[in-house]
């Protein structure tokens, strides 16, 4: 399917969704620049997919999908930033776009409904962890408003490398 073929809908996650973002997710942190390789020590399965997204509705914190054409191009969500109550406003947030889909919109879409969203839900402030190498994220969140307020000096490994952390 070409990338621009279908409009894209941005909508809550379904269960039904969960294996097209695991195939998104496993391509990132097998091939991308996403840090979640160092924090995994067991490959996500769908039904860890489905308790997080239940556990987040039950913070009114979203779990979106980027649709396009009836496939997920691309999901995002956001979860708290720290579990004590003086942190309650605050979420941390991670945007995956499928290979196919990169560089079409899809990742702003996603970042501009989630802010939204958790605007909505009372949330006051995102922060993301954007490894510093990928730089095609750090272009879109500074897009969107966010700044570098962090760089963490070789604190992720993966594929035998350290990497350095931006924190916006």
């Amino acid at each position: 399917m070409e990338a621009g073929s279908f409009p894209v809908t941005i909508r809550a996650s379904q269960d039904e969704d969960v294996e097209a973002m695991l195939a998104i997710y496993r391509h990132h942190i097998g091939r991308g620049v996403d840090l979640s390789l160092v924090h995994e020590s067991e490959p996500l399965q769908p039904h860890d997919l489905k308790r997080r997204r239940r556990n987040m509705r039950n913070y009114r914190l979203p779990h979106l999908v980027a649709d396009r054409g009836g496939a997920v191009v691309g999901y995002a969500y956001a979860v708290l930033f720290r579990k004590r109550p003086a942190y309650r406003y605050t979420l941390k947030h991670s945007i995956y776009v499928h290979p196919e889909h990169q560089h079409s919109g899809v990742g702003r879409m996603l970042l501009v409904s989630l802010i939204d969203n958790c605007a909505a839900a009372g949330y006051r402030q995102m922060i993301g962890y954007i490894d510093a190498a990928n730089k095609p994220s750090i272009q879109l969140h500074q897009s969107c408003g966010f700044r570098q307020v962090g760089y963490l000096c070789s604190v992720g490994y993966k594929f035998g490398n350290w990497t350095d952390v931006l924190m916006v």
